[in-house]
């Protein structure tokens, strides 16, 4: 069950996607004859005439419009009632208060968090041809994709340390896999995420593209902003998580 991936990193990697796809937009709309790598991945060729597919974005641009919402009210209506019933069910239930319930918990509040201050903006921004919410909700709204998503996914490394640690040496692991130390390292782990996180508000934005010859804003990943030096840390540790992750599995 904690191998599925969480909504909340799934919404780290629709708002990489949505950056992708603005700036491949801006690049083509410029007449830029190099198109960014990206581009070239996601289209097999090096140069895509868009002035001769306006027609057919228009009809995918109105069709995302309306399916992006419904699937991600979907995923409110579910993931609301799902999560909220974990935390409440294993809150008010002392018996229950074990150190993989606790780090359920956190994992549920992580992907409740993602829900309520994320998806509801995010779907709008697929609805509209312009970010309506301003720069600093747009920073607050990618920055908690983020938060959430690492919370999700330290949490699930350390679940998989707990569960190693209760099969490998269940005996000796009883002093260390106490509530106590649990709720120590969700706070740790939150403080830190929370901290290294910061230079995701500072690199994102609104900015202004021109899509079927119409000016439009995007909250997105700044163009002036160093990427590749933004990318090192965190790509570099979720390598590390994950190898860590499947080593103790």
């Amino acid at each position: 069950m904690d191998d599925a991936p969480s909504p909340s990193a799934v919404g780290y990697g629709i708002s990489q996607l949505r950056f992708n796809y603005v700036q491949c937009q801006n690049y083509s709309t410029n007449n830029t004859s190099e198109l960014p790598a990206f581009c070239h991945n996601a289209s097999g060729t090096s140069h895509i005439d868009y002035g001769d597919q306006n027609q057919s974005n228009q009809i995918t641009t109105q069709i995302v419009a309306i399916v992006v919402p419904i699937l991600f009210g979907l995923i409110v209506l579910i993931g609301l009632f799902g999560n909220a019933l974990v935390v409440i069910v294993v809150a008010f239930n002392q018996q229950m208060r074990s150190t993989t319930n606790l780090l359920i918990i956190n994992l549920a509040i992580a992907d409740l968090l993602f829900i309520v201050f994320c998806v509801p903006f995010t779907a709008t921004d697929y609805m509209l041809p312009y970010w309506p919410f301003g720069d600093v909700w747009c920073k607050i709204v990618q920055y908690l994709i983020v938060v959430t998503a690492y919370a999700s996914v330290y949490t699930l490394v350390l679940m998989s340390l707990d569960r190693f640690l209760a099969v490998v040496h269940p005996i000796t692991s009883m002093s260390v896999r106490t509530e106590r130390n649990a709720i120590t390292a969700i706070v740790v782990t939150w403080v830190l995420i929370v901290l290294a996180s910061i230079p995701v508000y500072l690199s994102h934005g609104v900015t202004t593209y021109t899509y079927l010859s119409l000016e439009q804003t995007a909250c997105i990943f700044l163009e002036d902003y160093n990427k590749p030096a933004f990318q090192v840390c965190p790509s570099t540790s979720s390598r590390v998580i994950q190898d860590v992750r499947l080593t103790l599995q």
